[in-house]
């Protein structure tokens, strides 16, 4: 009786993992035929061909192999071998990358792996809806982040050019280089070709064009972070508290910037700072950093008044029933619990700050080039791969300081007991 149990539960297996396996592969062919607008018998014909293969390749692959691990191997191997044939170094890299994942898709599927992790109570519809949910949430994923990682291999390109060339594609090492990148030190030296030494080193901290943008980037965005991280900060504590008049206006008025049209911001701005004379101040950078603390405010108030949501106000009670001043209670008490949430704050204002251009075009000097504003004028004057180097560089910046963001959520989380430690 539990022989004839099991080989019926193979038997629904097996045909569950084939139709799978044939559905899925004739709907990609049915992408990949649209996509070269192909005829319709033809389409049919390679979405028959390939769903009958790719059934077949299931079948063998779970009745030949008994573990996983040996059928990723061995379909791997054949992947190198038939991309090496088809494509070089590149074919062969993609063949047995996609081989592998294939691989160990079909015993995913085979062996109802899907099922791991989830609750034993869930319907065949919900488990269903769990995997579609998931996909969307790839497919959405990949759409967004899939223009930002094409630039970073582009910006290794040996060749002046913003299309994958022939030996990139290859994987050929002649391919590939770092000039686009050398670039950015030596672009408006007076002497790049000079011996490497000091003084060398003196003369692009001193004229190389991208080097005094990233230095007036990070001064910029220095002080505007502090500003608009003070600012914020302290806007947020008053919003939080129940007593606050108007609160709701106030907040619309204060995140206002972040929702108006940039263009709008940098007119109003502009023509702010003309009649107040700011350019005549002496100041260096300072009506841009003003303009760029007024658009950072409101990611700090956003993420303290979060943080602030959580919060016990009873332990301000207590630390004034103690004799404490409002000083002491903020600085001892209320600011360890909400400095996840100021520094969090803070990343998103120099981020905004360091990625800011319009605002700049109008109301920075001539003499404030920020990288956003060289790359525009680099767009502009000369169109350079040395551009996508920049980017690549502004994207690992910016991976940096969203992985810390995340990392400060889950602490302030835990802070809050609103997760486990």
């Amino acid at each position: 009786m539990n022989s004839d149990v099991s080989t019926t539960q193979a038997t629904a297996s097996f045909r569950f993992s084939l139709s799978f396996f044939a559905l899925l592969s004739a709907f990609v062919v049915l992408v990949v035929m649209n996509a070269r607008a192909s005829g319709l018998l033809e389409a049919a014909t390679a979405m028959l061909v390939t769903s009958v293969l790719a059934a077949g390749m299931a079948f063998v692959l779970v009745s030949v192999f008994d573990s996983k691990r040996t059928a990723m191997i061995v379909l791997g191997a054949m992947g190198l071998v038939l991309g090496l044939f088809a494509g070089g170094i590149g074919g062969a890299i993609a063949g047995t990358i996609l081989a592998v994942l294939i691989a160990h898709f079909v015993f995913w599927i085979h062996y109802r792996h899907y099922l791991d992790g989830l609750p034993n109570y869930l319907t065949s519809n919900e488990v269903l809806w769990h995997y579609t949910y998931l996909a969307i949430c790839s497919i959405v994923f990949v759409f967004l982040i899939a223009p930002i990682l094409v630039i970073i291999p582009l910006s290794f390109n040996v060749e002046p050019y913003f299309t994958f060339t022939e030996k990139m594609l290859a994987f050929d090492p002649t391919g590939y280089s770092l000039r686009w990148y050398d670039l950015l030190l030596t672009f408006g030296m007076n002497n790049p070709d000079a011996p490497r030494d000091l003084s060398w080193w003196a003369d692009a901290w001193d004229n190389a064009r991208w080097i005094n943008a990233a230095k007036n980037s990070i001064i910029i965005g220095f002080f505007s972070t502090i500003l608009a991280t003070t600012l914020g900060t302290i806007a947020a504590l008053g919003l939080s508290r129940s007593e606050m008049p108007y609160r709701r206006a106030i907040m619309a008025i204060l995140i206002s910037p972040m929702i108006v049209p940039i263009i709008i911001v940098a007119t109003g701005l502009f023509f702010f700072y003309s009649a107040l004379g700011i350019q005549n101040w002496g100041i260096p950078y300072l009506g841009v950093v003003l303009a760029h603390a007024t658009l950072g405010i409101p990611f700090v108030i956003i993420t303290v008044t979060a943080t602030l949501v959580g919060f016990d106000h009873s332990l301000t009670r207590a630390a004034a029933s103690l004799g404490a001043d409002s000083f002491t209670t903020f600085r001892r008490v209320q600011m360890p619990l909400i400095l996840p949430g100021v520094v969090s704050g803070a990343l998103f204002a120099f981020v905004t700050s360091f990625d800011e251009v319009v605002v700049v075009l109008f109301v920075g000097a001539l003499d404030e080039q920020t990288i956003p504003r060289q790359m525009w004028n680099g767009i502009r004057e000369q169109i350079s791969p040395a551009i996508l180097s920049v980017a690549t560089i502004l994207v690992v910046i910016s991976i940096l300081l969203l992985t810390t963001v995340e990392l400060l959520r889950r602490r302030s989380e835990r802070l809050r007991g609103v997760t486990p430690q």
